[in-house]
Formats: structure tokens, sequence, C-alpha cells
């Protein structure tokens, strides 16, 4: 259901497409970054293992 926005419809519509675009890059950095810390701390836990 879709409310009526009346003239202001095309920058209510562009906020939350704008939020929804900041929101994923939001995810996508944050699992980009969880997967990169996760590598450097199995790398770390081998190097320990090893010495």
């Amino acid at each position: 259901m879709m409310p009526d926005l009346g003239k202001y419809a095309v920058e209510v519509l562009s906020a939350y497409a704008a939020t929804g675009v900041l929101l994923a890059g939001l995810v996508w950095m944050t699992w980009a970054r969880a997967r990169r810390v996760k590598r450097e701390l199995e790398a770390a836990e081998a190097r320990r293992r090893n010495d």
C-alpha cells in the first residue's frame, strides 16, 4: 500500500532509495571486513602454532 505523497513524492522516494543504497553499502563493507579480519586471524593463529 503506497501512501499519497503529493508533490513531495520524488523527494521522499529518492530519500528512501538513498537510504537503501547506503544501508546495503554498509552491510557489504561490514561483511567484507569481517571476511578479511577472519583471514588475518586465521593466519596469525597458524603462525603462532608454527612457532
